[in-house]
């Protein structure tokens, strides 16, 4: 329990110092049209797991916070360029409780905005780069395509009636994990670590991005509204391919089978009918599959951690276990 106190009281004190350094990033900078909506969705507080990612595995080879503080800034930077994207791709409305950027501006200006965010995100890693300057930012970069990458193959499986779900995984290792992966690895590289701490640092991040998705996945049809904080079923209402779709549609057949490949065929179900698929998944036995993928990819997650001594090793067990037994 002390431990746990410890644990949650140096990620708040980290996250207030990344939200000073995102909140000053844009602040004095002209055009106002340009930055100021860059500051709007910088300003929506986010989780900034993945600048707290790129701290510990700098302090976890021998660095210290101080040397990524800049770097820890730049990966959210990245990761919001990505999310206003997304937004727009997907015509989402509402992003952690406000408007999307899109939405309180328009299209053209949240193109730019997320175009800026990613160019600043580029001056800030290199503000923390000394020396090793071109293997941070290939990193870096690396991750970036992945995204990309992850991103166009969502889009593709929106149009497609048949996905396997081993294309699924390498479409949320790529959209997903890929940038879990790329701030360890930053991280492990400014804290000047080892080849085998940086791929164990690495391999840690991929799987624990891999598990946060399917558990997110999960949480979308079985959390308790209240706690999750958005509508349950939405991925089933907007016709989403997710990971428990995926394996109900691989386990079932028969009347249940037409009525899955219905949520296909009309792009979508009626949140009036989430709760009738909820028990169909259930029937199916899908919960428990995607439980189970959850510990594969976590356990998998947790051996990359073996290089480690204990000590080092606890802060990220301890965020293993808060992400994937998280409630919203």
């Amino acid at each position: 329990m002390i431990e746990h106190k410890n644990f949650i009281k140096l990620y708040e004190t980290e996250r207030k110092k990344i939200d000073k350094i995102l909140s000053s990033a844009l602040k004095k900078r002209k055009p106002a049209s340009l930055y100021e909506p860059g500051l709007y969705i910088l300003g929506s507080k986010g989780k900034r797991l993945r600048p707290l990612l790129v701290l510990l595995s700098a302090k976890a080879v021998g660095g210290n916070f101080n040397n990524a503080y800049n770097a820890a800034a730049a990966v959210e930077m990245l990761h919001n360029f990505t999310l206003v994207h997304d937004d727009i791709m997907d015509h989402a409305d509402i992003r952690r409780g406000r408007l999307t950027l899109h939405k309180k501006y328009d299209n053209s200006t949240a193109i730019l905005t997320g175009d800026s965010l990613l160019s600043v995100a580029y001056e800030y890693l290199l503000k923390d780069c000394d020396g090793n300057a071109k293997e941070v930012v290939s990193s870096f970069t690396k991750g970036l395509i992945e995204v990309c990458e992850g991103q166009s193959m969502d889009t593709e499986f929106e149009l497609r009636k048949n996905v396997p779900l081993n294309e699924y995984i390498l479409m949320i290792r790529k959209k997903t994990a890929a940038m879990a992966e790329m701030c360890c690895k930053v991280g492990a590289l400014l804290g000047r670590g080892n080849n085998l701490l940086i791929k164990s640092l690495g391999s840690y991040g991929l799987n624990l991005g891999i598990a946060f998705q399917i558990q997110d996945d999960l949480l979308d049809i079985i959390a308790e509204e209240r706690e999750f904080g958005k509508t349950i079923g939405g991925d089933l209402v907007e016709g989403k391919k997710t990971f428990p779709f995926l394996v109900a549609l691989e386990k079932s057949g028969g009347e249940d089978k037409k009525k899955l490949l219905k949520v296909i065929e009309r792009k979508g179900i009626r949140l009036n009918q989430v709760s009738g698929y909820k028990q169909l998944y259930q029937k199916l036995g899908v919960f428990d599959e995607a439980k189970k993928e959850i510990m594969f990819y976590s356990r998998k997650a947790l051996d990359s951690l073996k290089p480690f001594n204990s000590s080092d090793s606890k802060i990220f067990r301890w965020l293993a276990d808060s992400l994937i037994h998280r409630t919203k």
